[in-house]
């Protein structure tokens, strides 16, 4: 009773927190939940009275229409249910129910609710379903049944974040991964699988006591038979969960008998302990300083082809940007198969193809294949080592790659259709800072999202998860404006303020880590400090990843740059945030004196022509031109409301007055606003300004004398659209398969919730 007092209280406390009644001590902001699942985690055996507890009051809060209460609640049970060893099938019975409740109510109820609910439908048949599925992704175990791999990858940008952050969290993730080896997450994900199947019939002291003394070949054996075992019985619809246990409890006393043929202890001697906790394991974590422009596109290739899959770890030892991989693989033994199934050295003419050819090159595609019989005309551009063909095609034979497709010999042989890509892989994105390193990702987004339109290799094979954790140094480095001479720091996490707006619970347990992380970092080094950062930055991040699956999008916005010197490219670049400009004073000395006779006539700032497509009700395009003077302006894609629409731009433009009166000129300000989707903007005298994106002063752009700004379209729409246009130069609406294609170019965010409605 006492301990079942003190779970309730803290459950309590979690839940005023959500209705804005924080603790009195600052420092316990966010920690709420962390410490609530570390003392569960102490004494695992209370996870049935945890998870009874989140019952009563998830039904609590339907019934009283408590609705910001349920998606908290149930995040909270579904990673305790994870976790427990073993629950009753009573208790799983009520949450499955009333998660299928949830389906009547509107998004994200109905789509969390139906995602937990089948979940819970395969963890009622098959108990460590979960548990199970979630060691062998993060931990990248070799497993048929189920052969999904995750990795979590952090970025931070070093100009961003001090020395100390990104030292700490260096150590952090480091000695997260220190104490887990493939062996011992083998040796948990059976014995999580036997106490959640056997109950408190499980030995589980003798259990791992066998699994201790066992060579690592012998618990591979082991774990593979337990995996299959719950993955057929999750599979199966009329799978029976007697059989499931029967089938373990073979494999749980065939265990045992290794550890008694050994006379450790006489059968029938053993003592049952009760039910004991197995820890889940810290995901795979890997830190990056975001130093390369395309060190992103960099990660992911490795994570799907890792180069020792091709070479052998000497050829490795060269630096990634020195080397090419054709070099490698004509030196390297261990590569020359690859080289001959990869390097064609046909002559470019289809009818010099050898008659009696059955084999394939190993082809990505049919497509792939036949483009390359056509030879066309070009300068040969020397690719980096990572965007050769040689190395992008081994990856076409891994794991998850298409089933090699016969070529085709003659016109009329239709070729044999290739089996589907599958996403085995999933990479978590994780970025700490500000607005800016989301600036940095979007501009990386969208140099990706281009490349797999010219060739694509990511999108069929990788699951791609973007999650912010804002990060605040209290070292503004944006571009300083006469109205704003410094950036404040709820201006410099726009994005994280809009995230928490929309879902509390990321409100609750991610943002307020902008503050703790500094601080943590900065603590002098001693036990306890160990103690908290070693948990409690790496759970957090974990619990972030595991259970934050609804993103929210945000739109991208392209904007194309021209200079005042005609004999400049106009440059191209994107935005997430904001742009905003200013008033470019850096003249020549000949323009001095010219320039200070207008602005003594005219005012300060520049004059300027507008040009936008108003927002209206009715969606319908209305353009409008206005012609103002003005010292600057400021374009936010952010909304200061989560209700407001997320693809439209929040122009406010300083407009200088100009006022006649008996005691001379005199100017004023004015602020001007207006809302867009797309918007032209040109200084009618040719004098230039300066235009900085994303908050960021690295992505200054001077000697601007006009922008145009409007949403950025998917890349592989803008392919379909142009190749759908040469048979149908007279359609101005979309048609065929572009109709159905995403159009904007949207960076997805995952939250706890998303937008709740």
């Amino acid at each position: 009773a006492e301990v079942e007092s003190d779970i309730l209280r803290r459950v309590r406390t979690l839940l005023r927190e959500l209705d804005g009644h924080h603790p009195a001590c600052q420092s316990d902001r966010g920690m709420l939940r962390w410490t609530l699942h570390k003392k569960i985690d102490q004494n695992l055996n209370n996870s049935s009275v945890l998870v009874r507890i989140l019952v009563k009051e998830l039904e609590r809060a339907e019934r009283g229409d408590f609705r910001h209460y349920i998606i908290p609640l149930l995040h909270t049970l579904m990673y305790t249910l994870i976790k427990a060893p073993c629950i009753p099938d009573e208790l799983c019975s009520r949450v499955y129910d009333f998660c299928k409740k949830l389906l009547t109510l509107p998004k994200p109820f109905c789509t969390i609710g139906l995602d937990y609910a089948m979940r819970l439908k395969m963890e009622r048949t098959a108990p460590g379903m979960l548990y199970q599925r979630m060691v062998i992704s993060e931990q990248s175990l070799k497993s048929d049944p189920y052969p999904y791999q995750e990795k979590i990858f952090i970025f931070a940008d070093p100009e961003l974040l001090s020395e100390a952050i990104c030292n700490a969290l260096v150590t952090d993730t480091e000695a997260a991964q220190v104490s887990q080896s493939p062996r011992a997450c083998m040796c948990y994900v059976v014995i999580h699988a036997m106490q959640a199947a056997l109950g408190e019939g499980c030995d589980v002291t003798g259990l791992k006591r066998s699994l201790q003394d066992m060579p690592t070949s012998d618990i591979e054996h082991w774990f593979q038979q337990v995996v299959v075992a719950v993955e057929c019985a999750g599979h199966e619809a009329s799978a029976d969960r007697g059989q499931h246990t029967a089938r373990l409890e073979e494999i749980y006393r065939a265990i045992l008998s290794t550890l008694q043929a050994a006379s450790l202890f006489p059968p029938g001697d053993a003592s049952l302990g009760g039910l004991q906790g197995t820890p889940l394991p810290n995901p795979n974590i890997s830190f990056h300083l975001w130093t390369e422009d395309d060190q992103l596109w960099k990660e992911l290739v490795l994570f799907i082809r890792p180069l020792s899959q091709s070479c052998e770890p000497n050829c490795l030892s060269q630096d990634l940007d020195n080397f090419e991989i054709q070099d490698i693989i004509s030196d390297c033994e261990c590569c020359k198969q690859t080289r001959f199934s990869v390097l064609s050295t046909d002559s470019g003419i289809e009818r010099d193809l050898p008659a009696a050819a059955e084999e394939p090159f190993a082809p990505c595609s049919t497509e792939t294949e036949q483009s390359r019989l056509q030879r066309k005309g070009g300068i040969k551009k020397k690719l980096s080592p990572l965007e050769s063909v040689a190395f992008l095609q081994a990856g076409c034979n891994g794991a998850g790659a298409k089933l090699p497709a016969k070529p085709q010999k003659r016109a009329s042989v239709p070729p044999e259709p290739a089996a589907p890509l599958q996403r085995l892989h999933t990479a978590r994105i994780v970025l700490l800072g500000d607005d800016r390193i989301l600036g940095r990702l979007a501009q990386a987004y969208h140099s990706l999202r281009k490349r797999e339109t010219r060739r694509v290799f990511l999108t069929p094979r990788l699951n791609l998860q973007f999650y912010y954790i804002p990060v605040v140094t209290g070292q503004p480095n944006t571009l300083t404006i006469a109205d704003h001479a410094v950036t404040g720091q709820e201006e410099l996490c726009e994005v994280a303020g809009y995230l928490g707006r929309a879902d509390p619970w990321y409100e609750s347990n991610i943002n307020t880590l902008s503050h703790m992380i500094p601080k943590l970092a900065t603590m002098p080094s001693s036990p306890s400090k160990h103690l908290v950062t070693d948990l409690f930055i790496t759970d957090v991040i974990a619990y972030y990843v595991r259970m934050g699956v609804q993103p929210i999008c945000f739109q991208v916005y392209v904007v194309k740059i021209f200079f005042n010197d005609p004999a400049q490219e106009p440059a191209e670049d994107v935005f997430l945030t904001e742009l905003r400009t200013q008033v470019q004073e850096n003249n020549p000395h000949r323009e001095l004196n010219t320039t200070k006779k207008k602005t003594t006539l005219d005012g300060p700032g520049i004059d300027l022509t507008v040009t936008y497509r108003k927002v209206v009700v009715s969606d319908r395009a209305k353009e409008l031109a206005m012609s103002l003077r003005s010292t600057g302006l400021v374009m936010k894609a952010i909304p200061a409301d989560e209700a407001e629409d997320l693809v439209c731009l929040n122009v406010n433009i300083t407009e200088i007055i100009r006022i006649n009166n008996l005691s001379g000129r005199s100017f004023s300000t004015a602020a001007n606003r207006l809302k867009t989707r797309s918007i032209k903007i040109r200084s009618t005298e040719q004098r230039p300004f300066m235009v900085c994106l994303d908050k960021d002063s690295r992505r200054t752009y001077r000697n601007v004398i006009s922008v145009e700004v409007s949403p950025c379209l998917e890349p592989s729409y803008c392919l379909q659209k142009t190749r759908t246009m040469k048979f149908s130069p007279h359609e101005t609406e979309d048609v065929g398969l572009v109709k159905y294609m995403p159009k904007s170019l949207l960076l997805p965010i995952n939250t706890f919730a998303g937008i709740i409605q």
